[in-house]
């Protein structure tokens, strides 16, 4: 892939995405196999005036032998060291660049005991950080092929061939050709414009129906609103949390979800990928996992168990089938593309920044919508050709929201 195209993706990234404010510290995720286009961001962070770039590797190999290898309690007993490293960043609010390029299998066959544990145990206790620098600062997560994720989407081509398509879908889903800047501006308007209409319905309950089974139902809080697109921190600062995004999202009623919703896409779940699945709910509570294959029903029901809250929906998001994703008909396995494809749910932690007016909100005022809380944020996509979306406002009305996948 030509330089200057990558240069200019990781600014688009810098400067849309996380928009790195002067003076500010910055930390990147990311993996080492991508070095080189770690350099890139940092270089990018450091023309924006960032005071300094912390870049916090991975290794999709190493953290496997490290659930293959570590005792349980090893892996939960989070050092004093990084524990000060949270503390620094709740004080000094840095933006943060996920780089996601995951290899989709990575963890395929670990043992999903282990994996729930880890996560049930450390998670309560980061959460406690990330809560207290919820909406007060930048952050963004952008993708980049790796060859082993790059072959999981085009299993039939060379190594090479494959990374240079997934490095084309990607840069097309992000808006990265052309004028990148003017295409994000436009793409924001016309989410905003959904929203807006959306927020002026004034939905009571939302019904879901689709001939591969999905008969559900989920009621929206009075003072939740739809979102989209871009963000702004408590302070005002506007980035671009997720490239790419095609959603309107809000947090639901998490005690209301009824019925039953199957996924139309795969889902990658601690390293494996499950299909031909779906949830049944009842009172908003998960009371059936169904799948077809034994294993990818253990993995999901692991999934849900990690606490209270994963067992509930955090996130409502509307999508048209024949978004621009979806138009490239490529499965990307991973949620950050394969979620902007189509309509989706999410299990687990709901949006405080969906709350009307949260930015003036006490602590003590936003946990009194009792959203839904947990260490996990799931998203699954349930979308498709036929899927139709009513509405019923609180006036009494039924709205037509999406018809034959997209927006009515």
């Amino acid at each position: 892939m030509n330089k200057k195209i990558l240069k200019d993706y990781a600014k688009l990234i810098v400067e849309i995405g996380a928009n790195v404010q002067k003076g500010q510290d910055v930390v990147l995720y990311a993996r080492v196999n991508e070095a080189y286009f770690a350099e890139y961001i940092v270089e990018a962070c450091y023309k924006m005036k960032a005071r300094s770039v912390r870049v916090e590797w991975s290794d999709d190999k190493i953290t496997r032998l490290k659930y293959k290898y570590e005792s349980l309690k090893t892996m939960t007993s989070i050092p004093e060291w990084n524990l000060k490293k949270w503390e620094h960043d709740v004080n000094t609010l840095p933006a943060k660049i996920y780089i996601v390029s995951d290899d989709p299998d990575a963890l395929k066959g670990i043992d999903p005991d282990k994996y729930t544990n880890v996560k049930m145990k450390n998670g309560p206790v980061i959460m406690k950080y990330r809560e207290q620098m919820d909406n007060k600062y930048q952050w963004v997560i952008a993708g980049i092929p790796s060859e082993a994720w790059a072959k999981k989407v085009f299993p039939n081509e060379s190594k090479n061939n494959a990374v240079k398509k997934l490095w084309d879908a990607i840069l097309t889903a992000t808006r990265a050709y052309g004028n990148p800047i003017e295409n994000w501006k436009n793409h924001n308007k016309v989410l905003k414009e959904k929203c807006e209409w959306l927020n002026n319905l004034g939905i009571d309950e939302l019904y879901y129906k689709a001939s591969n089974g999905t008969d559900f139902s989920i009621k929206l809080k009075k003072g939740m609103v739809f979102d989209g697109g871009s963000a702004n921190t408590i302070s005002g600062v506007v980035y671009q949390p997720n490239m790419p995004t095609e959603e309107c999202f809000t947090s639901p009623d998490k005690y209301s979800a009824n019925g039953v919703v199957m996924a139309t896409k795969p889902l990658s779940v601690y390293g494996k990928v499950v299909n031909n699945f779906g949830f049944r709910f009842k009172d908003g509570k998960v009371i059936e996992v169904i799948a077809k294959e034994k294993e990818h029903k253990e993995v999901l029901e692991h999934l849900i168990s990690v606490d209270e809250g994963a067992k509930r929906l955090g996130e409502v998001a509307l999508v048209p089938f024949d978004s621009p994703i979806n138009q490239t008909n490529i499965l990307f396995y991973e949620t950050l593309y394969d979620e902007n494809a189509c309509c989706h749910l999410a299990l687990g932690r709901a949006f405080n920044e969906c709350i009307k007016g949260f930015e003036e909100m006490t602590d003590e005022e936003i946990k009194a919508f009792d959203l839904n809380t947990s260490i996990i944020h799931v998203d699954f996509m349930i979308g498709s050709s036929d899927l139709s979306i009513k509405a019923k406002t609180y006036d009494g009305k039924i709205v037509d929201i999406f018809k034959n996948g997209t927006w009515a």
